[in-house]
C-alpha cells in the first residue's frame, strides 16, 4: 500500500499527527452505527498504520466504552510508540474523585499504559452535562472547571496522559475556562464544507494561541460523501443537524426551521464542482478540509479497508487553490446564515459550546 506521508504539528506542541486520522466511533458497534465486526476493525486499524495514519480517535462515551475496547484489541501487536491515541472524558465525569478513575478505565479498555491525547469531550456546565446524564444532582452541581484541569495536569505529571486537549470549546470557553497554567495542544471541532462556523473566531483564536485543531465530521456523516442520490434521500437519522427542519424531522432536537434551501443549494454546487474536476464528492470535500493549514488532522471513518484506502488516496494530491476558493464561495451563504454556532445538534439559543 502507498503511504500517506503528510504529518502536521498539532499547534505549537511537539505532537505530530497524520493529516488524516481515523475516527473510531463506530468501533464496538452500537445503536447509532449498527454492528461492527472486530475482525474488520482489526484489519482497518492495521491497514491504516500501513498507510501512514498514526492518529486514532475515540471516547469513553462512544458505544458505552466499546469503541475504546475495540480499538485496544486492534492495536495489539503494533508499535505503540508510532501510534497516537486520543480519547475523551465526558464533562459529567470530571469530579476530582471520578476523573482519574475514568482515565484508568479508558487505559484498561485501550490496553495501554498511557493516552497520548486526553480531551474534555464538551465544556463543563449544566447544559452540556445534561447530554450525558439525567441525574439532577450532577446537572445542578457540575464539576469545578479549574479543579478538573488540575487533575488533568496531575494525570500528565504521572505519565498516564501525555497531552491535554479539549473538544467542542468555543472561543469564549477557551478564554474563560482554560487556566493559563494548562498547555492545551488541541481542540477537536466539527469542520467541513457545510459546517464552517469555527472560521468565525474559534479557528483564529486557536491559531493565535498555538492550539491545533482536529476536525471531525469531515464528510458530515455521509452527507458530503455523495452516497445519497438527492437531498430528499438523506435518511432521517442524518437529518438531525441544524441544516434540516425540525418540523419535518421529529428526531431533531434543535427545534429550528433549519437551512434546507441553503444546504441543498450548497450540496448541488459542491457536486457540480466535483464533477467538473473529475473528483468524487467525498474526495473533494476531504481535500478541501485538509487544504486549510489550521487543520492539524481531519478525522474520517472507515468500516472496511476499501473505504480507508479511498479516504487516504483522496488527499495524496492537494486541491487546486482555485477550487478551494470556488468551494468557499458556494458554501459561504450557508455559513453566514447558520452563524457562529458549531453545536449542530442544538439550537443557536441552546448551543452547548458557549
Amino acid at each position: 500500500m502507498s503511504r500517506n506521508s503528510e504529518y502536521r504539528q498539532c499547534g505549537t506542541s511537539g505532537l505530530s499527527l497524520s493529516v488524516i486520522g481515523l475516527g473510531c466511533w463506530a468501533f464496538g458497534g452500537g445503536q447509532y452505527w449498527g454492528n461492527q465486526d472486530q475482525k474488520d476493525v482489526n484489519e482497518v486499524v492495521h491497514a491504516a498504520v500501513d498507510l501512514g495514519i498514526n492518529y486514532f480517535d475515540t471516547a469513553e462515551a462512544y458505544n458505552e466504552g466499546r469503541s475504546e475496547s475495540s480499538l485496544g484489541i486492534a492495536l495489539q501487536g503494533l508499535e505503540r510508540e508510532k501510534i497516537v491515541v486520543g480519547t475523551k472524558i465526558t464533562p459529567a465525569n470530571c469530579y476530582p474523585d471520578l476523573l482519574e478513575k475514568h482515565c484508568d478505565e479508558s487505559l484498561r479498555r485501550l490496553q495501554t499504559d498511557y493516552i497520548d491525547l486526553y480531551m474534555l469531550h464538551w465544556p463543563i456546565h449544566p447544559h452540556s452535562i445534561r447530554h450525558f446524564t439525567d441525574d439532577p444532582a450532577v446537572i445542578a452541581n457540575p464539576p469545578d472547571v479549574e479543579r478538573a484541569f488540575e487533575i488533568l495536569l496531575k494525570l500528565k505529571e504521572s505519565g498516564k496522559i501525555r497531552h491535554v486537549g479539549v473538544s467542542n470549546f468555543s472561543c469564549g470557553r477557551m478564554k474563560s475556562d482554560i487556566p493559563s497554567s494548562v498547555d492545551i495542544v488541541a481542540n477537536q471541532l466539527p469542520y467541513n464544507l457545510l459546517c464552517r462556523a469555527i472560521e468565525f473566531d474559534a479557528m483564529p483564536w486557536c491559531k493565535e494561541n498555538g492550539i491545533g485543531i482536529i476536525g471531525y465530521m469531515t464528510l458530515l456523516q455521509g452527507l458530503l460523501a455523495g452516497i445519497y442520490p438527492s437531498f430528499a434521500d438523506v435518511p432521517e437519522w442524518q437529518r438531525r443537524t441544524r441544516h434540516f427542519s425540525a418540523v419535518r424531522t421529529p428526531l431533531c432536537r434543535h427545534g429550528e426551521n433549519g437551512f434546507e434551501a441553503e444546504t441543498e443549494a450548497a450540496i448541488d454546487e459542491i457536486k457540480r464542482i466535483a464533477d467538473e474536476s473529475g473528483l468524487s464528492m467525498a474526495a473533494i470535500s476531504t481535500k478541501w478540509a485538509v487544504a486549510n493549514p489550521n487543520i492539524s488532522c481531519a478525522l474520517v471513518g472507515a468500516r472496511n479497508i476499501e473505504e480507508l484506502k479511498s479516504n487516504v488516496q483522496s488527499v495524496q494530491t492537494p486541491l487546486d487553490p482555485l477550487l478551494v476558493e470556488r468551494l468557499n464561495s458556494v458554501t459561504d451563504r450557508l455559513k453566514q446564515q447558520m452563524g457562529n454556532h458549531f453545536d449542530y445538534y442544538e439550537s443557536a439559543a441552546n448551543d452547548r459550546t458557549l
